[in-house]
């Protein structure tokens, strides 16, 4: 495990924004975290998935469990972290009665990116998105190239072929289609690590999730559940022309491997890598080895531009 380059405190900033759309604006909650000054550091931004905000997902607090902010840690080595509340969710704009989908997400992204290089200056961003996370982040990168310097997809579906938690939840499409949200409740966050490989967190991390999650909402968008259902593909790996890092939990029910491979050699950029992480199942950070995943991604997030890239 590498070891903290700064020994100065870290500050978290909230930041609010607002997202242009035909229905007037949407106000978009973003959460910034530091240590010392954010400026001339490399940027970071985590996107979350479809069933949490933001802040239970990278910046939770679990006693007797060090360094359960991931946004936390990679402050404590000198990146500027952040992380915003996709519309629909957590402290960010309710009001739009729309299902909030993937495309949507990536908008927020958009909005979100804007308002960081107005206010700090910074263009360019490191991206981590989980589970429809990831996607969102994956079209976003589509979309906005100049803005991804590096990417990590994790938890990534591709056209769902192969993964048996999607089966399952196909089943309930028409309950999805049917309204614009889903209630959540204590249950269904213990159901996220129940479903696939039960050891792989422990009741501590899950509980304290759970308190996080609920204490921001009670419900939570249904689009992303119905993409990945019903709409898959949503991206073009081909049209992903940025560094690219996807990784795969062992135990994980959404990203079949088949899948990923597919997607993985259809990738342009030729820096690239694939990685399977032991003993993980779907929600990286709150498993028992989550240190593991703040290495890999470290290691990703540093890797020095290459002296030779073969020509033009």
């Amino acid at each position: 495990m590498s070891m903290s380059t700064n020994a100065n405190p870290v500050s978290g900033v909230e930041h609010w924004t607002n997202k242009e759309t035909a229905d007037g604006d949407v106000r978009l909650f973003l959460w910034e975290k530091y240590a010392g000054s954010p400026q001339g550091k490399p940027a970071l931004l985590f996107v979350h998935g479809s069933s949490m905000a933001s802040t239970p997902t990278f910046d939770l607090s679990v006693p007797g469990r060090p360094h359960s902010s991931v946004m936390d840690w990679f402050a404590e080595r000198g990146f500027v972290c952040w992380c915003v509340d996709m519309e629909g969710y957590g402290r960010s704009d309710k009001r739009r009665d729309i299902p909030c989908d993937i495309a949507n997400g990536a908008a927020d992204l958009a909005a979100a990116t804007d308002y960081i290089a107005a206010t700090r200056g910074i263009r360019s961003f490191h991206t981590y998105g989980i589970s429809s996370g990831a996607l969102r982040a994956a079209l976003f990168a589509q979309h906005h190239p100049e803005r991804v310097a590096r990417l990590a997809l994790d938890a990534f579906v591709w056209t769902g072929d192969g993964a048996p938690t999607l089966e399952q939840r196909r089943k309930k499409l028409p309950q999805f289609l049917a309204t614009n949200r889903r209630p959540i409740d204590r249950a269904f966050v213990y159901s996220i690590f129940e479903r696939d490989h039960p050891d792989c967190a422990d009741k501590a991390t899950v509980d304290a999730f759970a308190d996080a999650i609920l204490a921001l909402d009670d419900s939570m968008p249904n689009g992303t559940y119905i993409d990945m259902c019903s709409k898959l593909p949503v991206v073009e790996p081909a049209r992903i022309k940025v560094p690219t890092l996807v990784l795969r939990g062992q135990y994980d029910g959404i990203a079949a491997m088949d899948d990923l491979i597919a997607f993985f050699v259809r990738l342009p950029h030729p820096d690239k890598q694939f990685t399977v992480m032991q003993g993980i199942s779907h929600a990286s950070f709150q498993q028992k080895n989550y240190l593991l995943v703040y290495q890999i991604l470290h290691a990703w997030f540093t890797q020095p531009t290459p002296a030779y890239t073969g020509g033009p």
